[in-house]
């Protein structure tokens, strides 16, 4: 029989220290003792340094992988705290690889799955695991806020620009000491931004460092404004170095409408009381530091950002498809367009990165995408006729169409191996016992893939109740339709940010994201208040609204498929979390032109929403 093995470390220190190596021995001495055990080198999966409080882990996610694949029949775990922290995660896992027809064996503890007195231990294991691991961090926590206030303890592990630490003791406070060369550095930087004969940007910093060829912290060519704005912030060069200045809060909002949303945490500032201040050297004085604020803040007020001297409809809504940069508005030689950052951005052109999209003429966009937004409003019968192909089922997702191909050829295979194996047999090939064994770890396999077979066809079998959502959808439009053409251009821009998500803009096409309410809670915020992902996000088996997607071609009849999968995080707020119905326009036309002359075809797409 196959067997894996799984060891894991929390710290760094206990990797170095070869702790993971001492479980490892004991694994490899447990499987020498079964004679029909075989271990492959490729089946040995281990996680160093990584806390088992969560479960994104490298070697416990190709664990899984092969189970789910049934390549082995065993996992081997000394503990169950080693194969997670939690008890939820440890009752998840042994249910998941039970159900692939994979046992798990706990080294210290062996158990029977069938066993109700080995469930209540692994229940109390897992309890007293997760408990311990809270009373560790909270004692760490409490013993580094302690040396904070004593000051005794650096609240940072690598030292800011400009400083230097003793490299046996770096959160020592005794051993900081300036880094000669960079210090004048940030001397230098200061002086810059704060003199009041010329006032300078911080573009014109980053590129004056650039064109001098110092490095950058990281040892780069090119210096970035983020990083400057960082220098001129920190409170750590009058000589304090602050602890607590932020805390982690769950996302609220995305970054980017065409990139992923990454770990879904964000930051908010705390009160100035609950900071813990460190004394460190002083590179410069209280007085230019007070300067530098009051210059950032001042030219924060004057960001072009702030600029209401033209109107674009689209404002703040446009990215650009090449590079997938947000597009903004601005005058060239007196023409508005929207011009994505890909053609402004310091560090792209040092990179030679520059995108090659043409600009867009802005009064034509808003113009194709007002009366366009118009045509949909007056129009809902072509949402209605999206909610009946959903109902059909004809959006499942590829991932899941591809999951449910991969499961049934899998099972396909297990019979074909069932059929050779009794051929075998009857040859005198195998014995009796060889024979047994081999099929009924084949049976075992076949039921685990039967089992997820079933999971996904009820999955694929949950739909929507498209006349209720019809109803909703087709009341909103009748309210709106009547005042389409009075709205000024106040109310046009409140109607934008309401129903569209974000105009996608190409040398030959124009993607329009649309946001249709279904109900009247739907109408309360913009959906780009709601976290979501676009991309590298797995299908969730949650239950799930459906998103339309059109697409407008000019001179063709292809149906182009887009399967996108996108996770919103709900808002603190429950007054935020909403249903909506999403549809995308895509329209094959000219820049240039923008012309509206084209025949419209939906295509399926679906976005799951928590």
């Amino acid at each position: 029989m196959q067997v894996a093995i799984y060891v894991r470390v929390s710290t760094t220190r206990q990797s170095q220290t070869q702790t993971i190596e001492q479980q490892m021995s004991r694994l490899q001495v447990e499987i020498e003792r079964h004679s029909d055990w075989d271990l492959l080198p490729e089946h040995v999966f281990r996680d160093d340094g990584i806390s088992g409080a969560n479960l994104n882990r490298p070697g416990l996610d190709r664990l899984r992988d092969g189970a789910a694949f049934a390549r082995y029949g065993l996992v081997l775990v000394t503990a169950p705290d080693r194969l997670a922290r939690k008890y939820v995660h440890q009752v998840l896992l042994v249910e998941e690889f039970h159900q692939r027809g994979c046992q798990v064996h706990f080294l210290e503890r062996p158990m029977k799955a069938d066993d109700p007195h080995d469930q209540l231990l692994l229940q109390i294991r897992g309890a007293v695991a997760e408990y311990e691991r809270n009373l560790i961090a909270e004692r760490m926590r409490r013993g580094r806020q302690a040396k904070l206030r004593a000051g005794t303890l650096l609240p940072w592990t690598t030292p800011p620009y400009g400083y230097l630490v003793n490299p046996e003791r770096p959160r020592d406070p005794s051993g900081v000491q300036l880094d000669p060369v960079k210090a004048e550095i940030i001397k230098q930087i200061f002086a810059w931004y704060t003199d009041p004969k010329q006032s300078v940007s911080l573009y014109w910093i980053a590129k004056q460092l650039s064109d001098q060829g110092i490095p950058t912290p990281r040892g780069g060519k090119r210096w970035n404004v983020a990083t400057i704005r960082g220098f001129l912030r920190s409170p750590t060069y009058i000589g304090i170095a602050y602890s607590g200045r932020t805390r982690v809060i769950p996302a609220k909002r995305r970054r980017s409408a065409l990139l992923p949303v990454g770990s879904g945490n964000g930051s908010c500032p705390t009160p100035e009381e609950e900071w813990i201040g460190v004394s460190v050297p002083a590179i410069i004085s209280q007085e230019v530091f007070d300067l530098a604020q009051a210059r950032l803040e001042r030219n924060k007020q004057m960001a072009r950002r702030n600029n209401k001297t033209h109107q674009y409809l689209l404002r703040g809504l446009v990215s650009c498809a090449q590079c997938r940069l947000a597009a903004t508005g601005k005058e060239r030689n007196g023409y508005l367009y929207y011009i994505c950052r890909g053609h402004t951005d310091a560090l792209l052109k040092a990179k030679d990165e520059r995108c090659t999209a043409r600009y867009a003429p802005a009064a034509t966009l808003d113009e194709l995408v007002w009366q366009d937004l118009c045509h949909i409003l007056t129009n809902p019968i072509l949402i209605s006729q999206e909610l009946e192909r959903a109902q059909a089922g004809e959006w499942l997702p590829q991932a899941l169409q591809a999951r449910r191909k991969t499961v049934r050829d899998a099972l396909k295979q297990i019979e074909r191996q069932q059929s050779r194996l009794l051929e075998v047999f009857l040859a005198e090939v195998i014995e009796r016992a060889e024979f047994d064994r081999k099929r009924h770890e084949l049976v075992q396999t076949q039921q685990g893939l039967e089992q997820q077979l079933r999971q996904l066809e009820v999955q694929a079998k949950k739909h929507i109740d498209t006349l209720e959502l019809s109803q909703n959808i087709e009341a909103f439009c009748q309210r709106i339709q009547p005042t389409l053409e009075t709205l000024s251009f106040a109310r046009r821009r409140q109607l934008v940010e309401l129903l569209i998500d974000r105009v996608v803009v190409d040398d030959n096409r124009v993607e329009i994201r649309y946001v249709i309410p279904t109900s009247p809670k739907g109408e309360v915020s913009r959906f780009c208040h709601l976290r979501k992902d676009y991309l590298n996000r797995p299908t969730l088996l949650v239950e799930s609204q459906y998103f339309l997607c059109r697409q407008t071609q000019v001179g063709t009849h292809e149906i182009l498929g887009a399967f996108i999968p996108t996770v919103p995080l709900a808002d603190e707020n429950t007054d935020l979390k909403r249903n909506v119905l999403e549809s995308t326009l895509t329209g094959a036309n000219e820049i240039r032109s923008f012309s509206s002359v084209c025949s419209r075809r939906f295509y399926p797409s679906i976005r799951l929403v928590l």
